[in-house]
């Protein structure tokens, strides 16, 4: 239920902004704004969502966990996508001077494949950060497969350096599906960029995402 989600805001109150929602799996979005203000991002909401099940309710397909003896993924991001617009949504925007000029779903890891799929599936929805895509392999051939009920105007895909050079199998199917989930975008007319960041895929989490949402802003 939306009451168990935190619910943070943090506006410029600018009339028709853009929102960007972002699910956070610890602390309340606070550092990723601060990082956003750092880099001079152009004036939006940011919505952070604290209090989710993590493996269950962002991933659209259950399947095992990623590493072994891992919490299996529990597919019940429709759920909360359908929380998201008819509760999250309306609740986040309410304070809000004006409608937004349009919506973003940003998300790293498990959340960053849940904003590509809310994507293109809700209209409402119309840029995504997407950091670690391929948690779940199933996606790219889903969206391979598929015509998208929605499309993004803009897509961002940042990657750890150390993730495109390593011997750890996860770490290297992560890249490899980034990548291809670039190509597929390209492919698509889909505004994209694969941006490479210092690191593991855990480094600079905050900042990646500020990252990420720079760019979604001003593209």
């Amino acid at each position: 239920e939306a009451h168990h989600k935190q619910i943070t805001v943090y506006s410029e109150c600018a009339e028709g902004a853009p929102v960007i929602y972002l699910p956070v799996v610890m602390g309340n979005g606070s550092e990723v704004y601060e990082r956003c203000r750092e880099l001079d991002c152009p004036p939006f909401t940011l919505v952070a969502i604290g209090g989710l099940d993590w493996n269950r309710e962002l991933s659209p397909w259950e399947c095992d966990g990623t590493i072994r003896d891992a919490e299996p993924f529990g597919g019940q991001a429709a759920g909360f996508l359908d929380e998201l617009l008819k509760q999250i949504i309306p609740q986040a925007e309410s304070s809000l001077p004006q409608p937004p000029a349009w919506r973003g779903v940003a998300g790293y890891s498990l959340a960053g494949l849940f904003a590509l799929w809310a994507l293109g599936k809700q209209m409402s929805l119309a840029r995504g950060e997407c950091i670690g895509v391929a948690v779940v392999p199933r996606f790219i051939d889903y969206a391979r497969e598929r015509t998208m009920t929605a499309t993004p105007d803009a897509a961002y895909l940042p990657l750890g350096k150390k993730e495109t050079k390593t011997p750890n199998q996860h770490d290297a199917a992560r890249t490899r599906r980034t990548r291809a989930m670039e190509e597929l975008f390209i492919e698509r007319d889909i505004p994209t960029t694969l941006e490479l960041n210092p690191g593991n895929h855990f480094a600079q989490t905050d900042l990646r995402m500020a990252r990420g949402i720079h760019w979604i802003l001003t593209h």
